[in-house]
């Protein structure tokens, strides 16, 4: 008997469906029969309508089958299928681990965005005129177009305009739309090496040629890039990814150089540069080239939400016409409740706020990081990256099985991230922008009762 209710809200003919869908997915096997119509109106003195509406909705989803003159059956293979997926989800159904400290080196701690004033305007942004039934600009909304381009101009000295900004949803996005519109004319790009992993990935998976330039003390290797093949350079000049190197004037000029007279694009990746702690953040390249051989991207994941999912591009004047005939459907994948949301936060002065904030929160958790490092390590470790973005970068120098460490770290609801610094040689990601700063001083005296343990052995 399956059970209906006649005094609740949800109708009987979906109550029936949802019954026997069960029974079907438990219980019946393929090929069994259904009882027919007229037995289930008078088992369940409900009407014939109800029942048959239930069998259609069964027999349209694929559940059942009907043969003329004989009535409904179960679907052949349907209950073995059924165990099959139940038995997979069982066996893949593993909880994940507990973690009180986590190191992650790229996130904000929930106390650093700005929720009352966020929802303030949000809620002012819904009672606007704001058209809700239209597909909005496919680069984007024209006032946050209009923000960042006002944004990037005083802070970066990028050169632009609001047509050559083009809003993403986050930097994998970014870098796909760049690798899209290049794939047809440039086969390989050259990276600066170490360099971040989802940039390489993204243009490994359009079938570029990967090309490595080492990263000396200034930046990437001048004579290494000019006797690659590469037509694109993907670098990040005003704090190298790995070692936060600043690549100075001289070789960005020699870099642009090199793009013009090999009809080449370089790829600027502005990576953490609002998080600079010991000095203003560095000019971009882009403004140097007059906007022609530079592509500048950026995003706002490191310095006000990842959850967000906005970044931007800011394409040369001569990559539009590309960008708009590869991607010629007419609208954003951004929703433009948060894009308004966004340019009103940026307009009413909020933004340049917000940040002078995170970058005072963020100092003291880095400056009380590395104090934990030196005291607590001492000759351990060398710091190879500080003093911007949200991690600091160090390298062991004693014997330690990191992957052993990390696994012990676990047991104490610690999770730390180690980076491939060579073919050979692994460093640690210290991010400290998703602690607490009393938390910091609590996971660092964890990290070295550990760390104690683990080395030598």
């Amino acid at each position: 008997m399956y059970k209906i209710d006649q005094n609740i809200e949800k109708p009987i003919y979906i109550q029936l469906y949802e019954a026997i869908k069960d029974d079907i997915k438990n219980n019946l096997k393929a090929g069994e029969k259904l009882p027919s119509i007229r037995k289930m109106t008078l088992e369940y003195k409900i009407s014939k309508n109800t029942v048959q509406t239930a069998y259609n909705q069964l027999y349209a989803e694929g559940y059942i089958e009907s043969i003329p003159q004989s009535g409904y059956f179960v679907s052949e293979d349907l209950y073995e299928n059924f165990k099959k997926e139940d038995n997979e989800i069982l066996n893949n159904n593993l909880s994940e681990d507990i973690i009180k400290y986590d190191f992650y080196p790229a996130c904000l701690s929930d106390d650093t965005f700005p929720k009352k004033t966020w929802l303030r305007l949000y809620n002012k942004v819904l009672k606007s005129d704001l058209n809700m039934g239209i597909y909005h600009d496919r680069q984007g909304d024209f006032e946050l177009r209009e923000e960042i381009s006002k944004y990037l101009a005083k802070s970066r000295d990028v050169n632009c305009n609001i047509e050559n900004i083009i809003l993403t949803s986050g930097f994998a996005d970014s870098m796909f739309l760049i690798s899209t519109i290049l794939k047809k004319d440039i086969k390989s790009i050259a990276f600066e090496t170490p360099s971040y992993r989802v940039a390489r990935k993204v243009f490994e998976q359009h079938n570029f040629k990967i090309e490595e330039i080492p990263v000396g003390k200034y930046g990437i290797n001048l004579n290494s890039l000019k006797k690659s093949k590469a037509n694109l350079l993907y670098l990040t000049p005003s704090h190298q990814y790995f070692f936060g190197i600043t690549t100075p004037i001289a070789k960005r000029i020699e870099i642009i150089n090199w793009a013009k007279e090999n009809n080449s694009y370089i790829v600027e990746d502005d990576y953490d540069s609002e998080l600079s702690y010991n000095n203003r953040p560095i000019p971009a390249m882009q403004g140097i080239n007059n906007n022609q051989q530079v592509i500048y991207t950026g995003t706002f994941s490191k310095s006000l939400s990842p959850s967000i999912r906005i970044a931007y591009l800011v394409l040369p004047n001569k990559l539009l016409e590309r960008y708009k005939k590869e991607f010629d459907y007419p609208f954003s994948n951004i929703p433009i409740d948060i894009q308004k949301t966004l340019a009103l936060f940026m307009k009413e002065g909020f933004w340049d706020r917000h940040l002078r904030k995170v970058r005072t929160q963020n100092k003291k958790k880095h400056d009380i990081l590395k104090a934990k490092i030196t005291s607590l390590l001492k000759n351990d470790v060398e710091i190879l990256r500080d003093g911007s973005g949200l991690n600091i970068l160090i390298k062991p120098l004693v014997n330690i099985n990191l992957n052993r460490f990390q696994n012990e770290c676990k047991k104490e609801y610690l999770k730390i991230y180690t980076r491939q610094l060579t073919q050979n040689e692994q460093v640690i990601s210290m991010g400290f922008g998703g602690l607490k700063e009393n938390q910091i001083n609590e996971a660092m005296d964890i990290f070295k009762k550990i760390w104690d343990i683990c080395k030598f052995n």
